[in-house]
Parts: structure tokens; C-alpha cells; sequence
């Protein structure tokens, strides 16, 4: 394919030169004069391991060439990937200066361009940013549409500085947010015969990968740190605790609890983590992501009581309240806390959970449902019907067979998913269907 590559600096600069390398006809395209220089003379704008090579024997073969003129750029190839920087502004907003500019470029060029041409941001940008700032532009300078005269898709990048070209040929994934099926293939071919899963997906699920891998990456070596700290303020040797930690590959290395849902609870977490904060601050140990995880469980909390409170309606209904399915167990339940903050605030509540029977719970159970919410005889009832004839909206936090069968559809409920049920994604089009984080 033919194509142009707008910003040479390291993603743009690797993945003009490995697009070379695959077979395609590439032009980088960059305002520096002096790195369209270096590449039209074989030789690297960036430092990084074995680009220097592959830049030299595709400008020697003909396969990469670099350019200002973004005119000619556009004339002479079928894709382009935009590669410009988004820095932070001082406030930590995204910059979209860089992305702005080289759009109204590309669309003024695109503008005397005949033939499907499909534009790709390669650029981290938040969701949003493509349809509702980018895609203006190209139709208003273009004076056309999306999709229909010019293909538009996003296409997140994955590679590490140091290891990038490594990262290019063996991707862990690659993404590509497609506003159409055309646009979608023309950036699969550019990538035809490289290992790694595929994801074709909505563009704003593309733009907000990459912002996934990101976070979580610090939060990881934030985590890893601040357990050090504590590890060696405590005599502990943090290598070796975590060398157990991530043999474990069926919790902590794994898909587990990486999934959108209510918040944690139960007799283990909330407590273990309350110790290892009191021990860090003890020992004068700073750990701001531990200190902070309950504050964010907790606000996780808040937000299904806003989403009731969203409603209007004050008779409520709450399907589960053990912590975990399939336990009688209360304590640190999210759900009891849950009951608690909508009792507080007024609400006419009933509750139904298959496992927990007032005259059946027995010792720190029925401790904890007694000192805790002293009510509860008066709020548990034996069916889920009449939970359904009380409640003008119903939060469901359990996924028991016999309440997802018996939720109503479209009858004037209003249903408050904690849990993402398993018809959720049919729901959604209800009107009455709120999901927590989804």
C-alpha cells in the first residue's frame, strides 16, 4: 500500500520505517526540515535499537522517502496515519494542537484528492476526540462526509521506547477503531501477517485502550514500589514476596477482578488492606495508592445511591446482599453498606437474597446484620416478587437465576445494574436499564 506517515518522531519515525520494511511505499511527513533530511539521507530522526538499519535499507530500496509538503503526501498515497504529539497542558488537559493542525492539512489536501482515502490517528487522544473534534474538521475542509468520501479510523499505538521496533513486528495487540468497515480494512492490510490478537472495535473503544494499558501500567509499578516500601520498613524482602505474588496466576496475573462491576468487600480485603496502611504509616511509610484504594471503593459505592437518586423514585428494591455469591456472609458486604446509605437518605427499601434468612443466620452473621443494619427483619422479605411489587427501581446486585428471570422488561421498573447482568447489552437499549459503569 501506499502510504504517508505525519510525524516523525518515535512512533511515527518506527512505523514509517517498519511499514518500509513489510513491503509498503512509505512518506514521512514531518515540519522539521532537518528530520525529513535524515531520513532522505538514511538516517534516523530518533535513537532507537535497530531503526537506523531499517531506515537506511528502505531509503536505499525506495521504500521510505520524507517530505514537508503535506500536499504532496497526500496526493501520493492511500492511508495516512497521523503520529503528531499530545502532550499535557499545564493544567494536565490533552493538547490537541499538533492533532488540529496537521488535520486541517490533511483535509485542505484531501480536498483535491479523488479516490478513497482513509485517515488513521495514531496519536493517544481521549475518547471523544476523534468524532467530535477531528472529524469536523476533515468534513468541513473536505466538504464531505466520514466514512463516505474519506475513511477515518483510529489505531493506537503499543510500543515502548528502547524496544519499539521489537514491539512493531510482535505486538501484543493491535487495535483498530473503525467509523466503517472500508476504513477498518484498509488499516488491517497494513498490518496482514503480524502475530497478536486483532480487535476491530467502535472508535472510542480504540481511543480508550491505550489510556487503559497506561494507567494500569503506572498503577502497577506504583503498587510494586509502595509494597516495597512497606516490605522494607517491615525487614521484609520485597523481591521475594512478590516472586510468590506473581507465581500466582489464577488471581493476581490473571484476568481476575479486571472486570467493571460493584465495589469489594467481605472479611478479608477491607481489613488487610486497613492493616498494611496503619503498618505503613507506623513504620513513616508514604503509600498514597494503598492509603487511597478504600476512598475509591467506597466512591464506587456512592455512585449506584446517585443513580437512584437520579431516578426520583423512593421505593427501592435490592436483589443480594452477601458479599459474595452463593455465602451468607455479611460482613463488609458492599451491598449492607449500600442499604445502609439508602435507609439514611429516606428510602422505602426492600431486600431479597436467597442465602440470607434473619432466623437462619447464626453467630458473627447475625452479629453483624444486628448492630449493623438493626432493621433488617424488617426489610428482608422471602421473594423476589415482593420485592418487584414494592419497588419503583430495583438495584440488582446478584446474578441468582431466579431473580434475572423474573426482572421485568419495559414495565415502568427502573433497573439499576451493579453486576452487568448477563442481558445487559439487550437491556441497554431499555429505557428504564441503568448500568453502574457501563
Amino acid at each position: 500500500m501506499r502510504v504517508s506517515v505525519f510525524g516523525l518522531g518515535y512512533v511515527g519515525c518506527v512505523s514509517a520505517a517498519c511499514l518500509a520494511s513489510l513491503g509498503h511505499e512509505v512518506i514521512g511527513v514531518d515540519v522539521n526540515q532537518v528530520k525529513v533530511d535524515l531520513v532522505n539521507d538514511g538516517k534516523a530522526p530518533v535513537v532507537e535499537e535497530r531503526i537506523g538499519e531499517l531506515i537506511a535499507e528502505a531509503v536505499r530500496t525506495g521504500a521510505l522517502r520524507a517530505t514537508a509538503d503535506v500536499h504532496e503526501a497526500i496526493m501520493g498515497s492511500e492511508v495516512s496515519l497521523v503520529c503528531v504529539g499530545t502532550p499535557s497542558e499545564p493544567n494536565g488537559s490533552l493538547c490537541t494542537t499538533y492533532l488540529e493542525r496537521v488535520t486541517e492539512q490533511i483535509g485542505a489536501a484531501l480536498a483535491e484528492r479523488s479516490g478513497r482515502h482513509t485517515v488513521v490517528l495514531r496519536s493517544t487522544m481521549l475518547p471523544g476526540t476523534c468524532l467530535n473534534l477531528l472529524v469536523p474538521i476533515l468534513e468541513k475542509y473536505v466538504d464531505g462526509t466520514a466514512g463516505v468520501d474519506f475513511g477515518v479510523a483510529v489505531n493506537p499505538e503499543f510500543l515502548r521506547e528502547g524496544t519499539s521496533v521489537q514491539d512493531f513486528f510482535d505486538p501484543p495487540k493491535t487495535v483498530i477503531g473503525e467509523l466503517d468497515r472500508a476504513s477498518g480494512d484498509a488499516v488491517a492490510a497494513l498490518y496482514e501477517g503480524l502475530p497478536g490478537e486483532l480487535f476491530r472495535v467502535p472508535i472510542s473503544t480504540a481511543e480508550a485502550i491505550k489510556y487503559a494499558d497506561n494507567a494500569f501500567h503506572g498503577l502497577k509499578i506504583g503498587f510494586a514500589n509502595e509494597l516495597g516500601a512497606v516490605c522494607q520498613a517491615l525487614g521484609v524482602d520485597s523481591h521475594q514476596v512478590m516472586d510468590v505474588f506473581l507465581a500466582d496466576r489464577k488471581l493476581n496475573i490473571s484476568p481476575a477482578y479486571l472486570r467493571p462491576g460493584f465495589a469489594f468487600g467481605g472479611s478479608c480485603l477491607p481489613k488487610d488492606l486497613r492493616s498494611l496502611v496503619h503498618a505503613a504509616q507506623r513504620a513513616d511509610v508514604s503509600v498514597p495508592i494503598l492509603a487511597h484504594v478504600l476512598t475509591s471503593n467506597s466512591a464506587h459505592l456512592q455512585r449506584a445511591v446517585e443513580l437512584v437518586e437520579r431516578t426520583g423514585k423512593r421505593r427501592a428494591g435490592l436483589f443480594g446482599l452477601s458479599f459474595k455469591p452463593g455465602t451468607d456472609d455479611l460482613r463488609e458486604s458492599p451491598l449492607v453498606e449500600l442499604a445502609e446509605r439508602l435507609i439514611g437518605k429516606g428510602y422505602d427499601l426492600r431486600i431479597y437474597d436467597a442465602n440470607v434468612n434473619l432466623s437462619r443466620l447464626l453467630g458473627a452473621n447475625r452479629e453483624y446484620i444486628e448492630t449493623r443494619l438493626p432493621h433488617i427483619a424488617q426489610l428482608l422479605v422471602d421473594s423476589v416478587d415482593e420485592v418487584l411489587e414494592h419497588a419503583e427501581v430495583c438495584l440488582v446486585g446478584t446474578k441468582d437465576p431466579a431473580v434475572l428471570s423474573a426482572l421485568p422488561h419495559d414495565d415502568g421498573t427502573l433497573l439499576v445494574d451493579l453486576i452487568r447482568i448477563p442481558d445487559a447489552d439487550a437491556r441497554r437499549a431499555e429505557p428504564g436499564y441503568m448500568g453502574l459503569v457501563w
